[in-house]
């Protein structure tokens, strides 16, 4: 079998650093190649993921850089078709991609490709690679919001409708896919590789520098991440959000590793508090580090939900709806929504020690990359 393993924007890292390291224990049974499309170009957002999880260098790195959802989406169909193809645009202009090949274990066509997670990369490549006949296999398929504004919502349902093997981390995921009609022989209930990678690092979560500069104790700090544009795209309502945080936060230091995207917004609020500390982001290490130490977090991080579920750590979710109500159901978040006014009494909540304890969701026990692997081999 000849694989194409897909890796795009920094949710992707975690979840496919585990299905890598299981490849390499069936020889080569199955021959894959790692391809980086580029699309979390930024060191901090991307490089440095794949050294702390020990992925190794990408075969093949499509260099899609910034742009717009659509632009984005062009420039990794047209790059990740030309390397299916093992050719090149016969365009004449001097912006036209070469494909810088690293070390492949192969060349040309993929039998099959895997995408992870619902980034841009995901629902590209997976459009690529059907319109040349390449099987589809989508891991943590099947998971919706039912939210069509959100960018990654498309890309789900884009990507399922074209699928041929889904390895899903709930039940509730494979439910969706049953109604969507799909058959039941194309999904595979394997756990979340994502919890794979939360627990094998745990040992090696490593203090960041901000522990000992803002003089943080254990269980006595939030920590919080925005990025969503429901929450940062309005200055007044990231401004009135941030302002109800700190409030409920009641003097506990908040660390908020800022995301590029709300660092330039931030910029024009002015937003400052004693107890408010925005800080560059996050290595894996550190950033979850920080999670598993915290009074508890404040996101609107999908995945993060997820960590802090495992972690048993109390999970305040400000967004409107979540693809993964698991977290909500079984574990330590809630739903909070965008609402400022909704923050107070869950941070009451929180002070009074009357938080759920939450239990861990069936599966995700840190071998969900051995039955993906598993069932690979039987393809």
């Amino acid at each position: 079998m000849k694989l194409d393993i897909i890796a795009g924007a920094r949710p992707n890292f975690m979840k496919i650093a585990p299905i890598i390291e299981a490849l390499s224990k069936v020889n080569d049974k199955i021959q894959y190649r790692l391809i980086h499309t580029g699309q979390h170009y930024d060191k901090k957002m991307s490089g440095n993921f794949f050294e702390q999880l020990g992925i190794p260098e990408p075969d093949v790195n499509l260099e899609v850089g910034s742009g717009t959802q659509a632009e984005q989406t062009a420039r990794i169909m047209e790059r990740y078709e030309s390397l299916l193809l093992n050719c090149h645009s016969e365009r004449s202009d001097s912006e036209v991609w070469e494909s810088p090949v690293l070390e492949s274990t192969f060349t040309g066509m993929a039998d099959w490709v895997l995408v992870v997670g619902d980034v841009t990369s995901t629902m590209a490549c997976s459009i690529a690679a059907k319109k040349l006949n390449v099987g589809v296999i989508h891991v943590e398929g099947g998971i919706r919001s039912n939210d069509l504004t959100m960018p990654e919502e498309i890309n789900r349902m884009v990507t399922d409708s074209i699928t041929d093997i889904f390895y899903t981390t709930s039940e509730v995921a494979n439910e969706n896919l049953r109604q969507l009609g799909h058959a039941e022989s194309k999904i595979r209930y394997v756990g979340n590789t994502m919890i794979d990678t939360l627990l094998k690092n745990m040992p090696r979560f490593t203090q960041p520098k901000t522990w000992k500069k803002h003089n943080l104790q254990a269980k006595a700090y939030f920590v919080m991440t925005l990025h969503r544009p429901a929450n940062v795209d309005e200055e007044a309502q990231l401004k009135n959000l941030i302002d109800e945080i700190v409030k409920g936060a009641k003097g506990m230091p908040i660390v908020f590793p800022v995301h590029p995207r709300t660092a330039k917004i931030l910029q024009g609020i002015g937003i400052e508090a004693p107890n408010l500390h925005m800080v560059e982001p996050l290595g894996y290490l550190e950033f979850n580090y920080l999670v598993q130490h915290a009074f508890a977090v404040v996101t609107d991080s999908g995945g993060i939900t997820e960590e802090t579920t495992v972690m048993k750590v109390p999970c305040m979710t400000l967004r409107d709806n979540t693809e993964r109500p698991e977290t909500i159901t079984i574990g330590t978040n809630e739903l909070v929504g965008t609402n400022p006014d909704n923050v107070a009494p869950f941070m009451e909540k929180l002070h009074n020690g009357d938080w759920k304890a939450g239990e861990i969701p069936h599966l995700w026990d840190g071998h969900t990359a051995e039955r993906i692997v598993e069932d690979l081999l039987r393809l």
